[in-house]
């Protein structure tokens, strides 16, 4: 029996506890830095505040202790990226070396434009703390994982046979993993999608139509594409269930918090507003426009809608503006 801690006790967290409990064989843990959020989850059983609806087994220990990190093999971060760097330092004394961790936080840090991989390594090799780090990202909503939804994603290491092996602990019958080596890819475009999901929901908010969202969906591609390259993934990966895969049910999926995001914005709400009108939850997709603009910037990568998204975002241009300043831009090649 695999023991298995998932840190960040959200709604993707719990869904995921809830599919590697269905698929059983594995002693799981909930973690979270919350003690209220761990006793309301154990009194009700229920994650009441992130993912309401699915009972919790009581296979699922949900904790805010240690011992249950500290033992496990595997580690699953969902912890949302603005946190991740404190929540590590908090936890390293309690991780050995040998563990596995998969990130399955789909982000960038905004002050150091560090993938989470990166961030993971960067907090815990100070402490001498030494773990696998890979990646799991794709189209993957956590309410039809909970209600266990035939899903499909990638998970990547550098290292094949631990990607091999995570692939072989976490596959069900209505959870389906693909491994790959490439991380930065996998990260890279479950990263970036979400600001290409925040074009999509202004979009829809102005009340543009179904030519506007697959024109942006297809070139939001083709600059994640550019900027995962640039950065050393590969092509092929953004062509893939973390790439192509997850910007589709972003972009058009109404349980999409990225696309809920620009759908307010679209129609005229303002950002700190619709933060807050978010419960808690968290759209990675907001911190991730300054990031993301920051990295293709050091790598020379041109990135329009990325750019404009962050003019929305970060200094109230209206939305409509930047639409007509899109498709204005001078003529160019598809590729």
């Amino acid at each position: 029996m695999s023991r298995i801690s998932i840190l960040g006790a959200g709604a993707w967290g719990t869904a995921i506890a809830l599919a590697l409990d269905r698929r059983g064989g594995h002693e799981l843990s909930l973690w979270t830095h919350s003690d209220e959020l761990a006793q309301q989850i154990n009194d009700a059983r229920e994650n009441v505040q992130f993912l309401p609806g699915f009972p919790l087994p009581a296979t699922i220990r949900v904790t805010t202790g240690f011992e249950p990190v500290s033992e496990a093999e595997i580690l699953v971060s969902v912890i949302p990226s603005e946190f991740l760097r404190p929540t590590l330092l908090r936890l390293r004394k309690h991780l050995r070396n040998g563990q596995f961790i998969v990130s399955a936080t789909k982000g960038l840090e905004d002050r150091t434009l560090l993938r989470m991989t990166q961030v993971i390594s960067d907090s815990l090799e100070p402490a001498g703390r030494l773990l696998s780090i890979g990646a799991l990202s794709g189209p993957s909503f956590a309410y039809e994982v909970a209600q266990g939804q035939p899903t499909a994603v990638t998970v990547a290491f550098s290292d094949h046979q631990i990607a091999a092996l995570v692939q072989q602990e976490f596959s069900s019958e209505t959870l389906r993993l693909y491994t790959s080596t490439d991380v930065i890819g996998v990260e890279l475009g479950g990263a970036l999608k979400n600001v290409i999901a925040i074009a999509a929901g202004i979009a829809a908010g102005v009340g543009l139509g179904h030519n506007s969202t697959a024109a942006l969906i297809t070139r939001g591609i083709a600059e994640i594409t550019r900027l995962a390259v640039a950065c050393g993934g590969l092509r092929e990966t953004l062509a893939g269930l973390s790439g192509t895969g997850d910007l589709v049910l972003t972009c058009t999926g109404s349980l999409s918090r990225n696309r809920t995001v620009g759908e307010a914005l679209g129609k005229g709400q303002q950002l700190p507003e619709v933060l807050a009108g978010l419960g808690g939850k968290v759209a990675e997709g907001v911190l991730t426009t300054r990031a993301a603009l920051g990295l293709a910037r050091r790598q020379g990568i041109e990135m329009p809608i990325t750019e404009q998204m962050e003019l929305i975002l970060n200094e109230g241009k209206d939305p409509r503006e930047a639409i007509r300043d899109l498709m204005l831009r001078p003529g160019k090649g598809e590729h």
